[in-house]
């Protein structure tokens, strides 16, 4: 099992609830600073991203005993704490915590993983006064970990990626976290394409791209003429996403457009090979209560469904009609359950018979959470 499997894994238990890993104007960088030729991305606005830890430069230093004495900091935190958060919400517990002690280590100390091994075994010190160079410093550590335990600050906000599938992607403040559930429509959309040529070299659209994770491993599966056209309403979002577009080279294959869902895709307008979202589906009664990372972190406009949890959902279903050409793949992820069975129904029999072969996927939980189908 990969390094990144297994954090993915670890990191988020459902929708509702994530177990995860100080913004600071000085490790700011402007979006556009992976250059290239392309003008597949659209221009974005004037923002900055956050370089993940593990991306920055290491400009600062410490010595094995001083990390070790992090460490040591940072466990105490934990087991003062002890089962609190997972008895209050279903939030993390201290072997979670710990391996995030571990696995922030990982992303801020610049060398092999050895160092790390020997920072986790007491008896494997060795040198305890040499050091090694940091890509945070031991105060910007101390306080990082400081809003983990007192704040519950989400993990992957605080080291500035998260671990989906097989990439890596930034992550920050305004930008929900990729949750390992929705990884599967990527393996739904890589079986369709499979089966259809055309569609593998189509127009896809990913509505509410967020990080543009989905977007990406959509994009990654095509064949060379296919491409994806990403929206997302939130400027935090779209700055987002063409950072991590621009990271992984896929200027070409990737265009971002900020409004609201289908509103930016009038010029592919039943164009579209395929249709993804992971739209907000937690009713609005249900968001005080979830876990603490997840409602007072995480941005409530990429929660909160309304109501019933289904306003986004039920907007996607009475648009994809018009959008997707003859034989295009739509996938909604939902909240499982009875709402999953009525977006199916919706899409089955309120539809005037628009679309064909809809119907329920499970997750790895076994939860109901995918509607699926094709356009007439």
């Amino acid at each position: 099992m990969t390094l990144s499997v297994f954090r993915a894994i670890h990191t988020a238990v459902s929708p509702h609830s994530l177990i995860f890993r100080r913004s600071r104007a000085s490790f700011c960088c402007s979006v556009n600073r992976p250059s290239s030729s392309s003008s597949a991305v659209s221009a974005t606005p004037v923002s900055t991203v956050r370089i993940p830890l593990f991306l920055r430069e290491a400009t600062g230093t410490a010595t094995i005993s001083e990390l070790h004495a992090w460490r040591k900091w940072a466990q105490t935190l934990v087991s003062s704490v002890g089962s609190k958060f997972e008895d209050a919400d279903n939030g993390p517990g201290p072997e979670l915590l710990c391996r995030e002690i571990r696995w922030m280590l990982e992303d801020v100390v610049e060398a092999n993983l050895d160092v790390v091994n020997r920072l986790s075994d007491e008896t494997a010190f060795g040198k305890d006064g040499d050091v090694v160079r940091l890509r945070a410093g031991l105060d910007e550590l101390y306080c990082l970990w400081e809003e983990r335990i007192e704040k519950r600050r989400p993990f992957q906000y605080l080291v500035g990626c998260d671990h989906w599938r097989d990439l890596v992607v930034c992550v920050q403040e305004g930008v929900l976290i990729p949750r390992p559930e929705t990884e599967m429509i990527v393996d739904m959309v890589e079986e369709v394409v499979s089966r259809d040529k055309r569609l593998a070299e189509g127009i896809w659209a990913d509505l509410g791209t967020g990080s543009g994770a989905l977007g990406i491993g959509i994009a990654r599966i095509l064949r060379n003429g296919g491409k994806v056209v990403a929206t997302d309403i939130s400027e935090v979002a779209i700055s987002v996403a063409s950072f991590n577009v621009n990271r992984y080279g896929l200027q070409d294959k990737i265009e971002l457009r900020q409004g609201s869902w289908f509103e930016p895709l009038e010029d592919v307008k039943g164009k579209l090979s395929g249709l993804v979202s992971n739209p907000p589906y937690i009713p609005s009664m249900n968001i005080a209560g979830l876990q603490a990372e997840v409602g007072q972190h995480e941005p409530r406009l990429a929660l909160d469904g309304g109501k019933d949890g289904l306003d986004y959902l039920l907007h996607l279903c009475e648009n994809s009609a018009l959008a997707l050409e003859s034989g295009g793949f739509f996938a909604f992820e939902t909240n499982g359950g009875s709402q999953s069975k009525f977006i199916a129904d919706v899409m089955t029999n309120r539809s005037n018979f628009s679309f064909r072969d809809v119907k329920i996927v499970a997750d790895l939980s076994g939860i109901q959470r995918f509607v699926t189908g094709f356009r007439q």
